[in-house]
């Protein structure tokens, strides 16, 4: 199966870590169900996910946060969450 790179937004109103600052989350994943689970379980330790309020399916890296997002990730290139670190 081919993975995908994500970089999921979550609506305003959510709350969470590094979710305050708008940033968002990337994962390597199959498919956009499979994002949603490692976030779920990654980033909000089995709970429930907020609401999204956008997703790039295929992002590319490189058009990240220079500053914080890029210098403060794991490696894109395999299954699971790169950012944040959890």
């Amino acid at each position: 199966m081919t993975l995908h790179r994500y970089w999921i937004k979550f609506a305003e109103s959510a709350s969470g870590p590094m979710l305050a600052s708008g940033i968002g989350c990337g994962i390597t994943a199959y498919d956009l169900s499979d994002a949603l689970q490692l976030v779920a379980e990654g980033v909000f330790e089995g709970g429930s996910l907020p609401e999204l309020a956008s997703v790039v399916e295929d992002v590319d890296v490189s058009s990240l946060d220079p500053n914080h997002v890029l210098p403060n990730m794991r490696s894109p290139l395999q299954r699971g969450v790169w950012f944040p670190m959890t």
